[in-house]
């Protein structure tokens, strides 16, 4: 566990220490605050369930974009530079490497999670609020983005162009998220089936503010799931 605390701290340094960290946190913090509050007074009631709930645009929405933009430089650039090769003779296993990674794009995300606790404290001061839902749906975000950036950490480990990383990311976690409204197009048989592969079907779930262990572990199994095939893809470098 060392070792992947020192990958992690090294990996957040080098967020911070480039404009990337600022960007990513300052454009999730003024568009999903500006999605959220622009719809809040048109339902007339103080609740948080719009800033978690899933929908074609919602603040959900920007960490399909997010995640890929964070996580594709995490293996690719290393691949591409040749610094990976130093990287695996170190006394250090591949999962250690890819966990140490995924907990530093993970823990950027978590900061930027943590800001927007400003809009429940803020929409608490208009009405009464129902912190309940307000902590799963938080819950729910967290284990969201988890499964996303998992998945561009592998996207980012078989490839060494980090633009491919970037598209690939994008692409599989679209997927994941739209396919939930394309329920709506498949026989009955099917839905589902739909439902159960959306990261966004899980999410609606949570932001209801119910933690049902089933969406708990669908994330996990995707999170550690992506984690375990990345690991494989890196040791297949060095085999």
């Amino acid at each position: 566990m060392r070792n992947v605390l020192a990958v992690a701290r090294r990996e957040l340094s080098a967020y911070f220490n480039s404009p990337v960290a600022y960007i990513v946190i300052v454009t999730f913090l003024a568009v999903a605050g500006w999605m959220y509050f622009s719809t809040l007074f048109l339902f007339g009631r103080a609740d948080m369930r719009p800033f978690f709930q899933p929908s074609p645009f919602s603040p959900a929405m920007l960490l399909v974009i997010l995640a890929p933009a964070i996580t594709m430089r995490l293996i690719a650039e290393e691949r591409k530079s040749g610094t990976i090769e130093l990287l695996l003779t170190m006394p250090m296993q591949d999962w250690e490497i890819i966990f140490g990674k995924f907990l530093a794009a993970l823990a950027l995300v978590a900061v930027g999670l943590l800001l927007t606790f400003a809009y429940p404290l803020t929409v608490s001061s208009l009405g009464e609020l129902d912190w309940g839902p307000v902590i799963a749906g938080y819950v729910g975000m967290l284990l969201f983005a988890a499964s996303l950036l998992a998945i561009g950490v592998l996207c980012s480990t078989v490839t060494e162009n980090q633009i491919v990383a970037f598209i690939v990311a994008f692409l599989v976690s679209g997927f994941l998220y739209y396919v939930y409204w394309l329920r709506f197009f498949v026989p009955p048989l099917l839905s589902p089936i739909f439902e159960f592969l959306s990261v966004s079907f899980h999410l609606d779930n949570l932001s209801r503010g119910v933690i049902d262990s089933r969406d708990v572990v669908y994330y996990l199994s995707l999170t550690f799931g992506a984690l375990l095939l990345a690991t494989q893809a890196l040791g297949r470098r060095h085999a």
